[in-house]
């Protein structure tokens, strides 16, 4: 097959890659873009979309169950079709994967199906079903995302010991399961399948969930999962793990205490690997570190000249809106525009129920940086909002500068923070006090009056507590 030549190549259509793809288009470039799999890469396929999509029915059957009589709703039997479910789950899938292909023929961007392997001099091989083709350009963006981490000891066999991936997938509830990582991914899909009827078990070899988050709202997110069922083991290693007669017999170690549970499902949460296997790096001379990760400049540039990266193949957060905007700022610079990342701006959630959401420094960053400090908080018990929703677990946190009031984390507790979030992460990209959020209006009556109480609260001159 001929070669076909553009202004950039693109490997991958995650959401760094996809999204970098239709911002260079709409900057003029000729662009392709390589995908091996479904067009959204992990995000949409087998991640974020899905997960989001499970964890909302199964928070509403837990609802049905638990909570619908408080409102006066009388519904009777309620029962799971988790066959319903997750055929919801793949309908949103295919209509957000959808979206991509339509948004590729909107801006003109070609997509070649197959694995991206580089192959020096600008030129990018494509396996294909149909064979092997050559593409060539200007420029090339590695966005080819990542996998999850496989523990020795802990291979994944695709039934019984499981990363994210089948877990979103499961025909049958287990009336047990092991979830290896307390972070957001094990938190999450052990929160699913706990409200579907799962015994679970979080298993971390640290001495806390959520470790990069505010340690203080994070043990509070710990005691409601408890009570909502979930069990946690803290500094334990998992050794390994055997299958027999449909079971899994794990081998833990915690200090010199050795001990084993069983269960039906073993999910390993334990974080992810960036996907550079395969593209010929080490026969082009691409730099890649000792974990696998590709170092670049301010620029997203590599040791090669032409070739960039982003995403989870880059050092840095492995979240799918970093790789968005690192997507956007890669190739705005490309043209000579000003793109930029703000790394002290980005938002992390956990989206259990409730959630946990922060942007900027915890209290602990703070400390030890020797910053000085003040802290405001605001439990939503105190919010009308939250009565009516049923949903007053929670508080907002939030840190600003002793000195100038500038803000420097927002922390959030409870129904909705994700979406509470983009409040903090707006003023922290216009470097906004304290005192700026606590005079802005705040519609009554809101879950986000609790953000503007903890802005008050800076300076122990909150309204309603």
């Amino acid at each position: 097959m001929a070669d076909k030549t553009f202004d950039l190549i693109v490997i991958g259509a995650g959401p760094g890659g996809y999204v970098a793809a239709i911002r260079a288009a709409q900057l003029g470039l000729n662009v392709a873009c390589v995908e091996k799999g479904a067009l959204g890469g992990t995000c949409l396929n087998v991640g974020c979309i899905p997960s989001k999509a499970l964890l909302e029915s199964s928070e509403l059957l837990h609802q049905a169950q638990s909570s619908f009589k408080q409102h006066g709703i009388q519904t009777g039997d309620v029962s799971l079709d988790l066959a319903a479910m997750m055929t919801r789950k793949a309908g949103i899938v295919k209509q957000m994967t959808g979206g991509i292909r339509g948004l590729f023929r909107k801006n003109k961007v070609t997509h070649f199906e197959g694995l991206g392997r580089l192959a020096g001099d600008g030129k990018v091989e494509v396996a294909g079903k149909k064979g092997t083709e050559t593409v060539s350009a200007e420029r090339i963006l590695i966005a080819t995302g990542s996998s999850p981490i496989v523990l020795p000891g802990l291979a994944n066999d695709g039934a019984h010991i499981i990363s994210s991936t089948e877990a979103l997938a499961l025909d049958s509830v287990p009336e047990k399961m092991v979830v290896i990582g307390a972070g957001a991914i094990g938190l999450e899909l052990g929160s699913v399948w706990n409200r579907l009827g799962s015994d679970v078990t979080v298993v971390e070899f640290l001495d806390r969930i959520t470790p990069t988050m505010d340690r203080e709202l994070s043990d509070g997110l710990q005691k409601l999962l408890e009570k909502q069922g979930l069990a946690f083991q803290f500094e334990t290693r998992a050794e390994s793990a055997q299958v027999k007669d449909g079971k899994v017999t794990v081998s833990l170690k915690q200090g010199d205490n050795a001990s084993e549970v069983i269960c039906d499902r073993l999910l390993v949460a334990v974080g992810r690997k960036p996907n550079t296997d395969g593209l010929g790096a080490e026969i082009v001379g691409l730099t890649v570190n000792e974990r696998g990760f590709i170092p670049v400049n301010e620029k997203f540039e590599t040791n090669l000249a032409g070739v960039f990266a982003i995403g989870d193949v880059i050092p840095g957060p492995m979240l799918a809106h970093v790789a968005e905007e690192e997507g956007v700022a890669a190739v705005e610079l490309m043209v000579g525009h000003a793109g930029h990342v703000n790394y002290d701006a980005i938002p992390n959630v956990v989206y259990t129920h409730p959630e946990l959401a922060s942007v900027g420094l915890t209290e602990e960053q703070v400390k030890e940086k020797g910053i000085p400090y003040k802290v405001g908080k605001f439990p939503f018990l105190a919010n009308g909002r939250a009565h009516s929703l049923d949903a007053t677990d929670g508080l907002v946190k939030m840190i600003a500068h002793e000195k100038t009031d500038r803000m420097l984390g927002l922390h959030i507790l409870g129904a909705r923070a994700s979406d509470m979030l983009a409040e903090g992460v707006l003023a922290m990209e216009f470097c906004a006090s304290a005192e700026d959020i606590a005079r802005t209006m705040h519609a009554h009556p809101t879950m986000p009056e609790a953000v503007k109480e903890a802005a008050l609260a800076v300076h122990k001159e909150a309204i309603h507590i």
